[in-house]
């Protein structure tokens, strides 16, 4: 099941809300855990064990980390997060491993055909990085196994985060208001993220896939770009949309989820992007990886070393396959690069600056789409290297450009212009009193209408 779907809206998210809203205080995060694995099996009725195993391994490993037994602590740290990392790559790497290690040694080990169980890669980190937040003491163990399990299984971001932190979201499972305000702007925060997913992300995936599933020899360089710019437009607006939903939902049910994308397309730095692309991923990295392996406080080799160790493993988060490594270490040489090389003193004016970083950024978009590293290097190679100039391409329609261009003012021109108008500030809010309640209205209505039509609708992420 997912959030863009006709039965989330008007089956499963109305009940929901109704049985929350009906069931006292104290029992709702249980009706909440109820309903997360519920979410969860619909769509993975043999993996929500998977979870459930999850859940009963890191609440115990949690006692045992927390307890006054320094070696029985270190014991159940390491043991929690070794479990963690096997069902991860069990599911997520046990094929690749085996074909890395057929092709290296000459072997014929047979892989298996596994599912990747959805949303593991999300629910795996919150889970290591609880472990460790109570070895250094950041907070307590979870004594409560059912509160524990809404931890893992909370499903408005379950399956494509916002990655949580246990110690930000324990307090509200304990403690939280829902009012009216608050429920109303989770609301407009779920319309705004579908609208994105629906109305942007799906039509821009329609043309990114017909046109990466073309051979090389009918891809033209004007259709070459128009696929990577409906990628680019598709997995930002897919995968922020969706995140908006999950930030919208959580405030319905009075818990606020972190913010995940603030217009990482308006950065004039690969630097700058990754302060604002996936912010949870970013952070937990950051946190968990970078600053344990020295961070930059071992000298500059040390600190590109590390770097490049991050982005290495942030590549390899998002898949298994040697495409998404190289997409990680892509951005990691451009972030070393940009240490070296002062970006804001050599190209001089923000929009040239800006130019530079969304090209590394697209370029990088075309290792991540696609699966193999020739296809990827024979793609750009259509790219830069002028083919069929001539030829008029198929897929610049009316429909894509007009959501490209939708695309691009949504990724942060409009933000840019509201905050730089030279308006009163209190005229500024009633424009937008009057304009976003019709706006919100016509973005749901067109949104449930494509999805009543059967509109294209992928969700990127569940493949990570």
């Amino acid at each position: 099941m997912i959030f863009s779907s006709l039965i989330f809206l008007w089956v499963f998210i109305p009940v929901v809300l109704l049985g929350y809203f009906l069931s006292k205080e104290a029992y709702r995060n249980v009706f909440l855990l109820i309903v997360s694995l519920f979410f969860y099996a619909w769509g993975e009725p043999v993996y929500v064990f998977v979870m459930i195993v999850s859940i009963v391994v890191n609440y115990y490993c949690g006692l045992g980390v927390g307890s006054d037994d320094e070696a029985k602590s270190k014991f159940s740290l390491t043991l929690g997060i070794i479990i963690n990392l096997l069902l991860l790559g069990v599911f997520k790497y046990y094929n690749f491993a085996v074909d890395n290690v057929n092709a290296l040694f000459g072997l014929s080990i047979e892989a298996r055909k596994l599912a990747l169980p959805i949303g593991i890669s999300f629910y795996t980190f919150q889970s290591i990085s609880y472990l460790i937040d109570i070895k250094k003491g950041v907070t307590k163990p979870q004594e409560n196994m059912l509160k524990m399990g809404l931890f893992i299984s909370f499903f408005p971001q379950l399956v494509a985060g916002p990655i949580l932190k246990y110690h930000e979201f324990a307090p509200q499972m304990d403690k939280r208001e829902v009012t009216w305000k608050g429920f109303n702007e989770g609301a407009i925060r779920f319309i705004q993220g579908l609208g994105k997913k629906v109305i942007i992300a799906n039509i821009m995936a329609k043309t990114a896939d017909d046109i990466f599933a073309l051979g090389i020899d009918d891809v033209s360089t004007l259709t070459a770009w128009i696929g990577i710019i409906a990628y680019t437009l598709q997995i930002y607006f897919d995968f922020s949309g969706y995140s908006e939903m999950a930030i919208g939902l959580g405030k319905m049910f009075g818990f606020k989820i972190p913010e995940n994308f603030n217009y990482p397309y308006i950065s004039t730095s690969i630097k700058e992007f990754w302060r604002r692309w996936h912010i949870s991923l970013s952070t937990w990295f950051k946190e968990y990886l970078y600053i344990p392996l020295g961070g930059n406080r071992k000298g500059t080799f040390n600190t590109y070393r590390n770097l490049m160790i991050v982005f290495f493993t942030t590549g390899l988060w998002h898949g298994a396959s040697w495409n998404f490594v190289i997409w990680g270490v892509f951005h990691g040489f451009f972030l070393v690069m940009e240490r070296l090389v002062p970006v804001e003193k050599i190209l001089r004016f923000r929009v040239v600056q800006w130019l530079y970083a969304m090209m590394v950024v697209i370029v990088g978009w075309v290792f991540f789409r696609v699966e193999q590293f020739s296809d990827a290097l024979m793609y750009l190679n259509r790219m830069f290297v002028p083919y069929k100039i001539d030829e008029y391409s198929e897929y610049l329609t009316r429909e894509f450009s007009i959501v490209a261009v939708l695309g691009f003012v949504f990724c942060g021109v409009i933000a840019n212009i509201y905050q730089k108008l030279p308006i009163k500030e209190e005229w500024k809010n009633g424009a937008v009193a009057i304009v976003k309640p019709a706006f919100l209205v016509g973005v749901a209505y067109l949104a449930v209408l494509m999805l009543a039509s059967n509109t294209y609708n992928p969700f990127i992420y569940f493949r990570f």
